[in-house]
Order: structure tokens, then sequence, then C-alpha cells
């Protein structure tokens, strides 16, 4: 019974008044011990005085996002709804600055578009300072005009979506609202006035002046002469500084031309710079190509001669046995025998070619030899 609005309320933009405010920060609203202590059984009479032991002002805090005793205030106007006119002299009480900041949001929330400007634009004057609570449960420190101009160009204050108004332009398009008038403009007008009043003596005491020197004739003459003069020495300083921005000109030109020929000089050392070391990195591959080709000849030849020399030495041992058998006097028909065998088998192998030189043409002569070719002749 305590959180149901008053039966005899109005709907505001179609809807129950409390649900302006969001259903999770409604229910943290109805779950608090200030409104269950403090707000129950308040009237649009009784709300005052609550109102005026307000000292701070914000929406919810804390972990547990609590509210403060400024949202559940703002709970108990939209679940009893105060008639409008309560709400105005919320507005314009100067004494209790919390009170009027209680009035100016609840007719932000519940108003129309033009008494909200026309109630709530005439508080950018009041600069008195009020303390706000910030989520994380810190005060800090702002003005009563600072509030007024968020709840006029914000969407969200305190935790609360605000209703949507139109611009003020738009509402003086249509009619329903007076241009807006500063309180300062009294103080423009004095001082445009004042302003006008001293330009208007300025322009006298100017004209006054130049009547009295028209009819001093001396002293126009020598101001025309010295007029004369003065053109005279300006149109030769003139000359002289044609001459030197010429001089300037062509001395910038001759830096221009000696810049674009050292530039050129940098660029042809360049390229003969790389073309040189190209053809340095050609001389020294060109040798080692060259050094590693003669090793390797070297190598080859190196390895066909100690392979003749081991054909030799080994000709020379089996021939061996044969001169000794001749000289101790063993069978003497079997080394003539033998003898005869090996010349034939030398004459074979001259024949054949097996025995050349060269290991490449004797391994080729002995290829050919097994296919029944003749050898190579050279």
């Amino acid at each position: 019974m305590a959180n149901r609005t008053d039966p005899a309320a109005k709907s505001i933009r179609g809807t129950n008044p409390q649900n302006l405010v969001e259903k999770i920060v409604r229910s943290k609203i109805y779950q608090n011990t200030y409104w269950k202590e403090q707000c129950f059984g308040l009237t649009a009479e009784t709300l005052v005085d609550k109102a005026m032991e307000l000292d701070h002002i914000g929406g919810t805090y804390g972990g547990n996002r609590k509210p403060t005793p400024f949202m559940c205030l703002v709970m108990k106007m939209l679940q009893i709804q105060p008639e409008k006119d309560i709400v105005v002299e919320f507005i314009k009480n100067d004494d209790y600055k919390y009170v009027r900041v209680l009035g100016a949001f609840y007719l932000r929330l519940t108003g129309i578009d033009s008494d909200i400007y026309r109630y709530l634009e005439p508080l950018y004057n009041d600069y008195r300072k009020v303390r706000r609570k910030s989520p994380d449960g810190n005060f800090m420190l702002t003005h009563v005009d600072e509030v007024i101009d968020e709840l006029l160009t914000r969407d969200y204050s305190c935790d609360i979506a605000l209703p949507r108004i139109k611009k003020r332009w738009t509402l003086e398009s249509l009619g329903v609202l007076d241009a807006r008038k500063s309180v300062l403009e009294d103080d423009f007008e004095e001082e445009e006035e004042k302003d006008e009043m001293e330009q208007d003596g300025l322009e006298e005491e100017v004209a006054h002046e130049k009547d009295y020197y028209r009819a001093r004739s001396p002293a126009r003459e020598r101001e025309r002469d010295w007029r004369r003069d003065s053109h005279r020495h300006r149109d030769r300083d003139y000359d002289r500084d044609r001459d030197y921005d010429r001089e300037r000109g062509r001395g910038r030109d001759r830096e221009r031309d000696r810049d674009r020929d050292r530039d050129r000089d940098r660029y042809r050392l360049r390229e003969e710079k790389e073309y040189g070391y190209e053809r340095e990195r050609d001389r020294e591959r060109e040798g080692r190509e060259r050094d590693r080709r003669d090793r390797e000849r070297g190598r080859r030849r190196s390895r066909s001669r100690s392979r003749s020399r081991e054909r030799k030495r080994h000709g020379r041992s089996s021939m061996s046995p044969r001169r000794h058998e001749a000289e101790d006097g063993n069978a003497p028909e079997e080394s003539k025998k033998k003898g005869k065998k090996e010349k034939k088998e030398k004459k074979e192998k001259k024949d054949d070619g097996t025995d050349h030189p060269d290991p490449e043409i004797a391994e080729a002569n002995r290829i050919r030899a097994s296919l029944g070719l003749k050898p190579l002749k050279l």
C-alpha cells in the first residue's frame, strides 16, 4: 500500500507517474530504509519539511546502488503528485537551494515544454553551491545553474532518463514562447548609449579641428610641401627596393643553379661509385671461379699421375719373380713360357689401348674391348 500511486493522481505522458523512474531504481528506492521510515505517510504539506532537511543531491551510489534521500523525495512527489502551484513555490524558494532543485527536477519530469523553459531558465542566475553525491559515494561540488543546464540539455540526470522536450527555437517559431531576454539586457543598452554619445563627441571634435586647420593657409602650404617631399622619398625608396628585390631574385636563381649542378655531380659520383663497386665484385667473382677451375685441373692431373705410377709399380713387381727364377736356374723352360705369355699380354694390352697414360681414355678402351670394338687411337 505504501508504494502505490495516489488514486487521484493523473497519468503523465500516458503512464503511471512512478513509471518515469526505471524499474531497477524504483525497486532500490522501495527497499531503502529512508523511504520506509521517513517517506511513509508524507503529504504535499509535510514534504516541505523533509525537503528543507536535504544537504545534497544525487541518484544512486555505492556497490549496491543505494538511492539518496533526494531521489526518495522525488519518488514520493511522483507518488502523491502535488499541485502545480506547490511545485512553482518550490522553484521560487530563495532560502533553501535544495528545495528549489527538488522542485525543478520534478517539473522537468512531469511538466510540459513551455512551463519547463518558463520556470527553469530564470534559475540560470542562481550561482549558489550545492553538494552532489557521485556514483562512487564521494561528494563533489557543483552549482545550481549547472544542475539546471543539465536538466535542460541532457537526456540523463541522477540515474533517471529525462523525458524528451522540444528545442527552444522550435517553440519560439510556433509562438509558444517569447524570445529569451537576458538579465543583463538593460546594462547592455546603457553601455551602447554611452558608446554612441562618446562617438558623437569624437566626431564633433574631429570636425572642429579640421575646420580650424583649414583656415590657416601657411600651415596648409607647409603640409602640401611635406606631403610632396614624402611622396618623392617614397618613390625613391620604392625604386631602390625594387632594384634590391631584382638583385635578390638573380642571386636566388644563381644559387638554385649551383645547387642543381651540385646535386647532379653528386648523383653522377654516386652512380660511378656504385658501377665501380659492381665491376670490382664481378672481377673478384671471375677470379674465384678461375682459381677454382685451376685447382680442379691440378687435382685431376695429380690423380692421373698417381694412377699411372701405381700401374708401373705393379708391372715391375709382376716381372720380378721371373727374373729371380732365371737367375736361380730353377725350371728355365717354364720361365721362358711365362716370358712369352707376358710379352703376348703386353702386345695385346698395347693393341687394346688399355695402358694409355690418360685414365679416362684407358677406361674407355677397356669398355670398348669388352664390347668387341676397336680402341681409341689418340
